[in-house]
């Protein structure tokens, strides 16, 4: 018998750091492996506004933190992070976009499972804007896709990030000179044309982490293709915002994305 992906397995209560959020540890199916995550809910109300957030870096680097999605759900969403495959206890071993991209997949259509979510809204951290283009890519009826300090290309990533060179040509089994259809397989920009979301593009003009090129090329095509795009740069700021503009600018966002529901 075929498992459903997204079919949540378990669900357990985990403390949270806000009083007024309701967190859990879930346990759920995807391309049939039992995969970890985390899921948000504000006390008191069931959000129509589902929020995916597709985290960065891999396995222990970059992990989903508890107060993060606590903090999208306290905007009025119930948010569902995937910890992707390998991680935290869950089976398989995660492959930087490659076919754990299916976690996302299946944690799309968890949200999408529960009752209480009409809207559903994609967001990537670093490493986890490829997965919220792909994700958006694979669900047109998305709501609004965000992407903060995001990659959107994974060969200027080789290029430009030397310390995880080793890690890149481990994971997905070469370079982008050996091995250039991995490394598209794993870029969306080559696919945009069949994008049907409306993006917003956060970054840092000074991230040395994700360059801002990443977000300058993934803008440039969505124009080109006459695709609904909006861009938040802040030239002063790196990959990580000081947390006062960060509290303003998750504001902002919550408040934009959900000018996109609905409809």
């Amino acid at each position: 018998m075929e498992i459903e992906d997204g079919k949540i397995i378990t669900e357990q209560r985990f403390p949270s750091p806000n009083p007024d959020v309701a967190l859990s540890l879930v346990t759920y199916y995807s391309g049939g492996l039992k995969v970890k995550g985390m899921l948000a809910k504000p006390l008191g109300y069931e959000p129509e506004d589902g929020f995916l957030y597709l985290r960065g870096g891999i396995k222990n680097v970059g992990k989903v933190r508890p107060a993060r999605i606590a903090q999208f759900a306290s905007e009025g969403f119930t948010v569902f992070a995937p910890f992707y495959r390998g991680n935290q206890g869950g089976e398989g071993d995660e492959d930087f976009a490659g076919e754990d991209r299916q976690d996302a997949f299946s944690a799309y259509k968890l949200l999408k499972s529960l009752p209480s979510v009409r809207d559903i809204h994609i967001f990537g951290f670093s490493r986890g804007g490829v997965m919220a283009l792909l994700t958006a890519l694979e669900f047109p009826e998305a709501a609004s896709l965000a992407t903060w300090g995001g990659v959107s290309d994974m060969s200027l990533t080789y290029v430009e990030r030397k310390d995880l060179r080793r890690m890149m040509k481990r994971v997905i089994g070469g370079t982008p000179l050996k091995y250039p259809e991995r490394y598209q397989y794993r870029t969306p920009l080559y696919r945009l044309e069949h994008l049907e979301v409306p993006v917003m593009i956060i970054h840092g003009v000074q991230d040395g982490n994700v360059s801002a090129e990443h977000a300058y090329r993934l803008e440039k095509r969505l124009k080109e293709l006459g695709k609904p795009v909006d861009s938040w740069y802040f030239g002063e700021f790196n990959h990580f915002f000081p947390p006062g503009v960060n509290r303003k600018v998750v504001e902002d966002l919550a408040k934009w994305m959900k000018s996109h529901s609905g409809k």
